[in-house]
């Protein structure tokens, strides 16, 4: 099981951003690396090229690029501060998240 998934609001602890707040868009776990909503904004300088029938618009485009994972905490929903991640077994036998600070299930 994961510690952060998509959809989970992280907060960035080190690196330009730092202290910025967002949504997880995407896990790449292979790589250990995470998208962020609105966070680690980069530019891109894009050819206009021809894709099937569809022409790609040529410019300057900005794309949320990948954070390390041990670049951002997860928020916890419950008390609202970034927390470390820990695991407990439900009554029911599934495997949850649960936050260090509170003590409430995050799933």
């Amino acid at each position: 099981m994961q510690r952060i998934k998509r959809g989970d609001t992280v907060e960035v602890i080190a690196g330009k951003d730092i202290g910025a707040r967002g949504e997880v868009l995407r896990v790449i776990p292979k790589e250990n690396r995470v998208v962020v909503a609105q966070v680690n904004i980069a530019k891109k300088h894009q050819r206009p090229m021809q894709a099937g029938r569809q022409q790609v618009q040529p410019g300057i485009i900005e794309f949320e690029a990948p954070l390390h994972l041990s670049n951002v905490m997860l928020v916890c929903t419950q008390c609202d501060e970034r927390t470390r991640v820990g695991f407990r077994i439900n009554e029911d036998g599934e495997k949850v998240r649960v936050c260090r600070k509170c003590g409430a299930d995050i799933d």
